[in-house]
């Protein structure tokens, strides 16, 4: 039996998802009038979906308004999800091309989605300090991720959230949809645009362009197999 890696400082900072998590005001605020205003949605921190130690990890922004904060799954309920969840299965990362809530019985193959912000912030814009109270979380994702996996992320704040989230420096690993880039432990980071409504209809990310950047994360854990 191998002996366990020693943590890294940021492993050491991690700490499970609490679903009943208050510590923004701002966005507890937010979920509050939400519920008052919609009380049969979620209304509440969003999990990451798919098994713990799937070796591809997809980190999002945060929870749509309609979407994750109504179904409390990620990328589900809303627009958003339509080419995540097509592009996924069309790569056998997904049993089925679509999600439609929580309770459908989807499940992931060797993929997990996760997001930067669990709550569901006004007008899709997170503010630092929200961003830095979840940073926990997100490290806890990627301590349990194993050493062989490939990190998606979906849009420059999911892309900054997860370098800080391994205490990285940003200008060290710009942004770019399509980059592919080695960390220092030599996991894969794939960047892409976010796949919103907005991108998606301006033209910003096609479908062709998304699934490019699917088949390079293929490829890559294929390499690892």
């Amino acid at each position: 039996m191998n002996a366990k890696p020693a943590l890294t400082r940021s492993a050491a900072a991690a700490h499970p998802f609490d679903p009943s998590c208050r510590q923004c005001p701002r966005l507890t605020a937010y979920r509050d009038e939400n519920q008052r205003l919609h009380p049969h949605y979620h209304n509440a921190p969003v999990a990451a979906f798919g098994e713990p130690d799937a070796r591809l990890l997809i980190v999002g922004l945060g929870p749509g308004l309609h979407g994750a904060n109504a179904t409390g799954r990620p990328f589900t309920g809303d627009y958003a999800g339509a080419l995540l969840y097509q592009t996924l299965h069309d790569f056998s990362f997904s049993e089925a091309a679509e999600s439609r809530h929580a309770g459908d019985g989807l499940r992931l193959r060797d993929c997990r989605i996760t997001n930067a912000l669990r709550c569901v912030p006004p007008q899709n814009r997170p503010e630092p300090g929200e961003l830095r109270a979840c940073r926990g979380y997100l490290r806890h994702d990627l301590a349990l991720q194993p050493p062989s996996g490939v990190i998606l992320v979906l849009g420059r704040v999911a892309h900054e959230a997860v370098l800080r989230a391994l205490d990285l420096r940003l200008r060290d690993f710009p942004f770019a949809h399509g980059a592919l880039q080695r960390l220092p432990d030599q996991r894969p980071l794939l960047s892409s645009y976010h796949c919103s409504r907005y991108n998606t209809a301006t033209g910003r990310l096609t479908s062709a362009m998304f699934a490019a950047v699917m088949a390079q994360a293929r490829d890559l854990l294929s390499d690892n197999d």
